[in-house]
């Protein structure tokens, strides 16, 4: 490449009539590079301009033969992969080498459409999305029950130390009296404790836990579950579980459960007065103006399941106080019912 000052001095030397090989011997350059200088006009423009060069001539490889097959057979099938690729090619006569095709193949390989994202907005009251989350802390596993009202966004956590059926039971008990109400309808993964089989992608049906369905009929709501690898109808409950992980979980450190609860409390109340990133508005602030009246009313008092051993709450559980009215009856009421069950009573 011939810069600029030894141009501006191969034209001033031919101005003064020297020699090409005169003028080659005081440049340290060719004659055969003046002449093609002055073949392609390079002294006769302005030479303030930049040099301008054109694209390089592609150098011809091995792999050119071979493109127009690769792009057919990547048009028809996408996926097939560059080992897969330079196996059928070698089988033709190619000898060059994989990195040739690897990089051809990335390069040209179609990229998919991706479904463009609608987001599904629930009317308030409507629906609340659950789900589990599993954390490792310094004092043994802990799982995050997490439920969020689908149009506000107020969201309830808590921190459990198992993940059955009973833990989930408690858990939206205390979620239902955190909201003062309860959504029509509770959307889930394919979670063990409610979801028994689904067969909807093979024509089938949702098979939902007879348990929990009693459960649900308790609370009035009615159990939905995602469909398998539709994971985004739950999105309200997945980015939280993100935002937990990031914003509360990270670069905390918890010494105990009771330290855990004070700092979720404390937690919950700042994330539900924040501005959501989706809605614009303050999660609380939403609830509080448009959803909370449309939850349906809190049940007279908690599940008693027939199927489930006495409750063994996690001291990171926060218990509901349920007022329970007892019916009270003279005790003659009681002695003559003692009376018709004894043999030889009247």
């Amino acid at each position: 490449m011939i810069g600029l000052e030894t141009r501006m001095l191969l034209r001033h030397y031919l101005k003064e009539g020297l020699s090409k090989a005169a003028i080659a011997h005081r440049l340290s350059i060719s004659e055969r590079t003046i002449r093609r200088l002055l073949a392609a006009g390079e002294l006769d423009r302005d030479l303030d301009e930049p040099v301008r060069y054109g694209p390089r001539a592609p150098k011809p490889t091995k792999l050119d033969a071979f493109k127009a097959y690769l792009r057919a057979r990547l048009e028809a099938y996408p996926e097939l992969s560059a080992v897969r690729l330079l196996e059928e090619i070698r089988a033709n006569g190619y000898t060059g080498g994989y990195t040739q095709v690897k990089d051809y193949v990335r390069a040209v390989r179609p990229r998919p459409v991706p479904d463009p994202v609608v987001r599904f907005e629930t009317p308030a009251g409507h629906q609340g999305q659950v789900d589990f989350a599993e954390f490792d802390l310094p004092f043994g596993r802990r799982y995050a029950l997490l439920v969020v009202l689908g149009y506000s966004r107020l969201l309830w956590m808590d921190f459990f130390k198992r993940q059955d059926m009973q833990t989930l039971f408690t858990g939206l008990e205390q979620a239902f009296a955190y909201f003062g109400g309860v959504p029509r309808e509770l959307l889930f993964d394919q979670m063990k404790t409610v979801i028994t089989a689904d067969l909807r992608l093979l024509g089938g049906q949702l098979v939902i836990n007879e348990e929990f369905l009693r459960f649900a009929a308790h609370w009035g709501f009615r159990p939905r579950a995602c469909r398998a690898y539709r994971a985004q109808t739950k999105g309200k409950v997945e980015r939280p579980i993100r935002y937990v992980r990031e914003n509360f979980i990270y670069g905390r450190d918890f010494v105990s459960d009771v330290h855990l609860a004070e700092a979720t409390g404390s937690w919950l109340e700042k994330a539900n007065s924040r501005l959501h990133a989706t809605t614009k508005e303050v999660p609380r602030l939403r609830f509080e103006r448009d959803e909370r009246h449309r939850l349906l009313p809190l049940a007279e008092r908690p599940y008693q399941s027939l199927v489930l051993g006495p409750e063994a709450v996690a001291p990171t559980q926060r218990r509901i106080a349920v007022k329970v009215e007892v019916e009270k009856r003279p005790l003659s009421v009681y002695a003559s019912v003692l009376d018709a069950s004894t043999p030889g009573g009247t």
